[in-house]
């Protein structure tokens, strides 16, 4: 039975809601490994094709799986990514997901180029909870937190949040997890 001594964190919301800025500040921060799924995926060979209609990468989420597993065995990541249901439950032990006023995350995409109908399809998943929602079926309900995202001072204030919840998990498990799902 394989332990990990650093805890995985997954950070999720809708695109453009700042995944990537709060994952690169807090892995820096908390000397924890980013891995940010799309870039991941690429480099890994875990792309199955491209959805044109989406203007997105379709991710072979399967073999994504295999290539993330090991790491996440070893303790230590931050998975960043835009879908959180995939990831094994044992394996996970916070999932942040950040949420972002609409109008902000409208500006966000425009400025990122995005189609008209990407915004819109980003925004509706923003105003109806998708996200949010994914990570309360998936996982259990204590590691699920919704964090706000809107601006400079929301990210350093969550990053400063997750980093004390980082030293309060490894304060509570010096002995680190196992990566089987149990109650410890």
């Amino acid at each position: 039975m394989s332990r990990r001594l650093l805890p995985n964190i997954i950070i999720t919301g809708t695109p453009g809601c700042g995944k990537t800025s709060h994952s690169e500040q807090l892995a820096e921060v908390a000397g924890l490994k980013h891995i940010a799924v799309s870039d991941f995926a690429k480099k890994n060979g875990c792309i199955d094709g491209f959805d044109e209609e989406r203007d997105t990468a379709i991710v072979d989420e399967d073999k994504l799986l295999d290539e993330i597993e090991p790491l996440a065995e070893k303790g230590g990541i931050i998975i960043d990514w835009h879908c959180c249901e995939i990831f094994p439950e044992r394996l996970i032990d916070l999932v942040v997901v950040l949420r972002c006023n609409n109008t902000v995350l409208y500006d966000r995409l425009k400025k990122r180029g995005y189609k008209d109908n990407k915004i819109s399809e980003n925004v509706e998943a923003e105003i109806m909870e998708v996200l949010l929602q994914e990570a309360k079926d998936s996982y259990a309900q204590e590691i699920v937190v919704e964090l706000n995202s809107e601006d400079i001072d929301y990210l350093e204030q969550n990053v400063e949040r997750i980093s004390q919840w980082i030293d309060n998990w490894k304060n509570d498990h010096p002995e680190g997890v196992s990566n089987e799902l149990s109650s410890d």
